[in-house]
């Protein structure tokens, strides 16, 4: 018997106009069996939310390559909790601040926020799609 697939929402959060690496995401989700809502670029929190709510989204995945990402994701955990997703994985990745801070700072502040995985912009997708498999049954078992 066949699972269906799990059902993700991703975007660029923001005024982020990079389009190219959601592409490629979306791609990369796809071919890796999970059901890809994919948003595009200007994504507001709130597209997210409905999109999650819509689809019966098990994750968001928000990326961010402008460096304006510390000031787009704030909130979005809290907005999640007010929608009734308490239990959404939230992962942020790429270029999330302005300027050369150390990658392990940048995901203390957006552990901080409420993201539960944090990723650079040269991240390995293979990595992050175990990730999220094995976040996704912990969650499962959890429940």
């Amino acid at each position: 018997m066949n699972t269906p697939p799990i059902n993700i929402v991703l975007g660029v959060i923001g005024f982020d106009c990079h389009s190219v690496g959601n592409k490629i995401l979306e791609a990369f989700f796809t071919e890796q069996g999970f059901k890809v809502t994919n948003l595009g670029v200007m994504v507001s929190q709130e597209e997210f939310l409905q999109a999650a709510i819509e689809t019966g989204a098990k994750a968001i995945l928000v990326s961010s390559l402008y460096g304006h990402g510390e000031i787009d994701c704030v909130g979005l955990r809290e907005k999640c909790r007010e929608q009734g997703l308490d239990d959404i994985l939230l992962y942020v990745g790429g270029n999330l601040v302005v300027g050369k801070t150390p990658f392990e700072q940048v995901e203390a502040k957006f552990k901080a926020m409420g993201y539960d995985r944090v990723f650079g912009p040269d991240c390995d997708l293979a990595t992050v799609a175990r990730l999220l498999r094995e976040d996704l049954a912990a969650r499962q078992r959890a429940d």
